[in-house]
């Protein structure tokens, strides 16, 4: 896989270049259908695992890359976003002119499935609250909230890895999933305990969630400003969402970022996150990792990739 700088007003494409470089946008009508992880497909190409790799961008506060790879799946590292932010933060930043634009959520939207649900709400931030309920001793009953601004994507949510149980493996992997699964990049739970820990966080499993919901939420093609409650919600719930925003044309609307008279640059305006300036990676870099379909596969990230960043904490 190697990621490469894309222009302003580009947001994120992945590239097959295995298939002559035929190109899939990370945007709600290329969704396919959803299991254990977010899949792309467009007129019958698909790009599997994407959730990871796209979190980490709206993480980064990356709006525009390309994103080649030579297989159907992304690859699956250490089971987090990590990795990939290590990468985009080795290789730097660099600014360009072009301000970011937000879906604003202007009114709540709801949905409901069973026990499940997932809403989101007008904010002037970007922030989530989850909460997961498991019937696992470990797990239980588990609640995260979390603003995404300020570093805290970085603190609190990157490293948390993916999770599943010894005991649904087999069946799991009879139905074709989970092929490249292990111990190096997911926590393996046990019928009372963990078979590869110790945990990240108290509350590793519900901060993933997050994780995987910013990922699923990029392919609204914009960062949000609303706060997502989810509860007991998933990959195919999160994309429900997605898709059901994009319907509703009255739920949000699009604007770039503003500032106020007399307010500097470096300013945050009174309401709304500051207008950051899109940025390009420098350097060439390498990062090895499973995939679901290979155990091996080389990661290059060449990101000059057009980039708008959250501001620094503090500023």
């Amino acid at each position: 896989m190697r990621m490469l700088p894309a222009p302003s007003g580009t947001g994120i494409i992945f590239r097959r270049t295995d298939l002559d470089g035929f190109e899939i946008e990370a945007i709600s009508r290329n969704v396919a259908r959803v299991s254990y992880a977010t899949s792309l497909m467009k007129k019958g190409v698909l790009i599997s695992t994407t959730e990871h790799l796209l979190s980490a961008f709206i993480g980064m506060g990356i709006d525009n890359a390309i994103v080649e790879l030579d297989n159907l799946e992304l690859p699956i590292l250490d089971g987090s976003a990590q990795p990939f932010v290590e990468m985009i933060q080795r290789v730097g930043i660099r600014k360009q002119r072009r301000p970011r634009k937000y879906l604003r959520i202007c009114r709540e939207l709801e949905w409901r499935d069973s026990n499940k649900s997932i809403a989101v709400y007008p904010s002037d931030s970007y922030s989530v609250a989850y909460s997961i309920n498991f019937p696992h001793p470990l797990i239980g009953k588990e609640t995260f909230q979390c603003e995404l601004s300020n570093g805290n994507y970085l603190r609190h949510i990157a490293a948390a890895r993916t999770f599943g149980s010894r005991a649904d493996e087999q069946a799991m992997r009879n139905m074709g999933l989970i092929r490249g699964a292990s111990r190096e990049n997911c926590i393996v739970l046990t019928r009372d305990g963990i078979e590869n820990g110790p945990l990240r966080f108290r509350d590793e499993f519900v901060r993933h969630k997050v994780l995987d919901l910013v990922g699923d939420l990029a392919l609204l093609g914009r960062q949000i400003l609303g706060k997502t409650a989810p509860a007991r919600a998933g990959n195919a719930m999160h994309t429900a969402l997605v898709s059901a925003s994009c319907a509703t044309k009255r739920s949000g609307k699009r604007f770039p970022s503003r500032k106020t008279p007399n307010q500097s640059s470096r300013d945050p305006p009174p309401t709304l996150p500051p207008a950051p300036h899109s940025k390009f990676l420098r350097k060439l870099i390498h990062k090895e990792g499973g995939t679901g379909n290979r155990p091996r596969t080389r990661v290059s990230g060449f990101l000059p990739a057009a980039v708008c960043g959250f501001p620094p904490a503090g500023r």
